[in-house]
């Protein structure tokens, strides 16, 4: 990229304001968030999948962006406030929370159009040229100033972010796209139960990320035309993407055309958010969180660095292939390809194996976990055994999926809710 490009690409970028979608529940997450929006889920050992979307755009040099929030949003709008709100309002920057207010009637947020059109007036009020509406519950880094720059360039009205999966992965779960050679999108169809295949790549299809530039006027159109359609839904995949595409022209943007980034995982479900994490702990990993360029930022808590203690025969403190937060105290526990967030104990005796433990669990003595996630707060009791026998953690209360992996939570030991970040 040459630097006119850049200077290009900086110029649109300063006339984009982005809107991050995170009011969502995240059902198939089960109790992972009971008492926490999906966005606010802990991942990566220190940080939550909303500082994805927002590193994106800090990155990008997308510096005026919107949080819109509704269900059970406490958890989520405490570690924006904590981690986020340190932008110059002088500079024209900011990072703010858009909660579910009715202000334009008496409902909460219908849809993820809805969420938009509710908020037109403070979108309004900062005049922007392109509005960037992003899912908040993805994890994956990606550059959208050559984003905005291709819709530009293309004079596009709207762009739909698309990356290529299976065809079995997309069944049910994703938004399709089919476009012509030029990238043009002929048709969308939203979660289908039988997607429509990239011609020539057999099994293949093109998802939507859930990711979209709109020329700023001709979304105010589209949401102000869905929102007087009674039998609409108000949702964007759901609504808007299929009644406009045959109209206007939309564009498809395939993940990693401007910068090469193809990393993208939905961690919709317990074993998706499970096996992102195990990725982490690869020895070259396809998610740098260690990459000085492109930094994921997070709020940072003012912890000690972890601990490794004892080294006798029988209780040595270690931790073979696995990333450990600090706060964290190993006192004579064997942990083996897991991740530990912040402030986890594991005391002596025990043993961890491919498992994830969210902030502020404590293991008791003997207790041994292989193949869990356990939520944050946490308290194992001496000589428990988690992901060892199946029939054992259901009779327990415990939630085991399919593939085997065991979900334990405060509420699920009996323990209080309150712990629970």
């Amino acid at each position: 990229m040459t630097p006119i490009d850049e200077r290009h690409i900086s110029r649109l970028t300063r006339r984009t304001v982005a809107l991050i979608l995170a009011g969502g529940q995240g059902s198939r997450l089960h109790e992972l968030t009971d008492w926490r929006a999906k966005p606010a889920v802990p991942f990566g050992g220190k940080f939550r999948i909303i500082d994805f979307p927002l590193s994106n755009c800090i990155n990008s040099g997308i510096r005026r962006v919107g949080v819109i929030t509704q269900y059970k949003s406490h958890s989520l709008v405490r570690h924006i406030m904590r981690g986020w709100s340190g932008f110059k309002a002088e500079f024209g920057e900011f990072v703010e929370i858009l909660p579910a207010s009715k202000r334009i009637d008496e409902d909460w947020y219908k849809g993820t159009a809805d969420a938009v059109f509710q908020n037109l007036d403070i979108l309004r009020r900062q005049q922007p040229e392109y509005v960037l509406v992003l899912g908040g519950d993805h994890i994956y880094k990606m550059d959208y100033g050559p984003l905005v720059a291709s819709h530009n360039t293309k004079e596009a009205d709207m762009t739909v972010c698309c990356i290529e999966v299976s065809a079995e992965e997309a069944a049910g779960a994703f938004g399709v796209i089919t476009v012509d050679e030029n990238g043009r999108v002929l048709a969308f169809d939203e979660k289908p139960a039988v997607p429509a295949e990239i011609p020539g790549k057999p099994g293949r299809v093109l998802a939507s990320m859930g990711n979209y530039v709109f020329n700023t006027e001709f979304l105010y159109e589209q949401l102000v035309r869905d929102a007087d359609e009674p039998k609409s839904s108000h949702d964007f995949g759901s609504d808007l993407l299929p009644h406009i595409v045959d109209k206007y022209q939309v564009f498809a943007y395939p993940m990693g055309e401007g910068d090469g980034r193809k990393y993208w995982r939905d961690v919709g479900t317990l074993d998706a958010f499970w096996s992102a994490n195990m990725e982490l702990l690869a020895f070259e990993p396809e998610l740098d969180l260690y990459d000085k360029v492109w930094p994921i930022y997070t709020h940072q808590e003012q912890l000690p660095p972890a601990k490794f203690i004892h080294n006798d025969k029988e209780r040595r403190g270690t931790a073979i292939n696995s990333t450990v937060s600090g706060g964290c105290i190993v006192s004579g526990a064997n942990i083996k390809n897991s991740v530990l967030f912040s402030n986890v104990r594991a005391n002596s005796y025990s043993s961890i194996e491919d498992s994830v433990l969210l902030p502020d669990v404590s293991v008791g003595r003997h207790a041994k976990i292989r193949r869990a996630i356990i939520d944050g707060g946490c308290e194992i009791p001496e000589n428990t055994e988690i992901g060892f026998d199946v029939e054992k953690d259901k009779a327990a209360g415990f939630r085991v999926t399919e593939s085997g992996i065991t979900l334990v939570t405060p509420d699920q030991l009996g323990q209080s809710l309150h712990r629970i970040r």
